[in-house]
Order: structure tokens, then sequence, then C-alpha cells
């Protein structure tokens, strides 16, 4: 099992930054993928950025040249950096873990973010 605990979320003005922070703990093998969806009112989870432990990362169109994503794999953490923030952007954000294609993945709890004058 592997519990992932998320933090960072908050409210910010558009165009403002923040950062978010995802530890993962339990039973964490040594190749896995780490990432980060969210979830607007009325709409699927989306992805917005995966990274494997290899350091190789993906994004969502949406958010390339916006976000962000980085991990310390000595910490078993995972970090989304979030700048030039839209209106769009809002949701719940889940931090995500699996070993890769195929085997179960594993949620958080989800931090909101809200973007809004």
């Amino acid at each position: 099992q592997v519990q992932l605990v998320e933090s960072g979320g908050g409210l910010v003005q558009p165009g403002g930054s923040l950062r978010l922070s995802c530890a993962a703990s339990g039973i964490i093998f040594s190749i896995n993928v780490m990432g980060w969806y969210r979830q607007a009112p009325g709409k699927q989870r989306e992805l917005v950025a995966t990274i494997t432990t290899g350091g190789n990362s993906d994004y969502a169109d949406s958010v390339k040249g916006r976000f962000t994503i980085s991990r310390e794999n000595a910490k078993n953490t995972v970090y989304l950096q979030m700048n030039s923030l839209k209106p769009e952007d809002a949701a719940v954000y889940y931090c995500s873990y699996t070993r890769g294609s195929g085997y179960a993945r594993y949620w958080g709890q989800g931090t909101q973010v809200t973007v809004s004058s």
C-alpha cells in the first residue's frame, strides 16, 4: 500500500503562483511514476503532469510552459510549481503514484486550488 499526502493548495489571484507538494510513504518501488491530476466541478479528472524516477516528464498541453513538475527520489516527494495561473486552472489537484503501466494507481486526498481575483 502507498499513502500520499498533498499540501500547498490555496487561493491565488490570476497570474499568481503556487507550489504543490506530495509525499509518498509505504511500499515504494525504486522505479515508479508520480504525477498530478486535477478535477474541476462537473468535469472529469484530467492529467496535469507526470514524472518518472528517471526524471522524464509529461505535461498536458494546457499547462505547458506554465507548470513544472519535479521530484526528490530520496524523499519520495513530487512537486508541482504552477506559474501564471488562470481561473481555468482552479480545481482539486490530486497526487498519484504508480509502478507503471498495468499496476495499481494510488491517489492522495486532493488539495484545492482556487484562482480568483
